[in-house]
């Protein structure tokens, strides 16, 4: 199996993206491995980075975040990436950048609170990146599913 996952392995992760809070003794009764093995197992999906970390999932809006743009960001000098690249790294705005196919460079995900916040965006943040020639956004009016949850391939694979 090319991601070395076994059954356990897989309803593990399963388990940890549901509740990463369950104690390891409860999730040991639900798999049927003893807890001891469950750490042992946790610690080798840290160490090949399959799991990332265990976070607080918090919810945007009620932190004030209530307005959601996705950006597509185009240039042709090859030379503005780097600049790009460094540029929203320093800006909590952006959640995800995707380098993307198509006609356009990079799609990015920002969260701000107000319109008035993404113009500043742009004006702080994107404005500034020399060779940026031309940005599409797109507002979110609403998200019927939203989910951070990965499924594995199938064990039959």
């Amino acid at each position: 199996m090319a991601t070395g996952l076994d059954d356990i392995d897989h309803r593990l992760l399963a388990l940890l993206q549901q509740d990463d809070r369950v104690p390891v003794a409860e999730l040991g009764k639900t798999l049927g491995v003893p807890p001891s093995t469950l750490n042992d197992r946790i610690r080798r999906l840290i160490k090949l980075g399959i799991v990332k970390g265990f976070h607080a999932h918090i919810d945007p809006e009620k932190v004030g975040l209530d307005l959601l743009a996705f950006v597509f960001v185009g240039w042709s000098d090859p030379g503005t990436e780097a600049k790009f690249l460094e540029a929203i790294a320093e800006a909590p705005e952006v959640q995800e950048a995707h380098h993307v196919t198509g006609s356009w460079n990079y799609l990015m995900k920002v969260r701000l609170r107000t319109t008035r916040d993404l113009e500043g965006f742009f004006a702080e943040v994107l404005k500034k990146v020399p060779g940026l020639q031309r940005t599409e956004t797109l507002i979110v009016l609403s998200s019927p599913k939203e989910t951070t949850l990965v499924v594995p391939p199938d064990l039959k694979d």
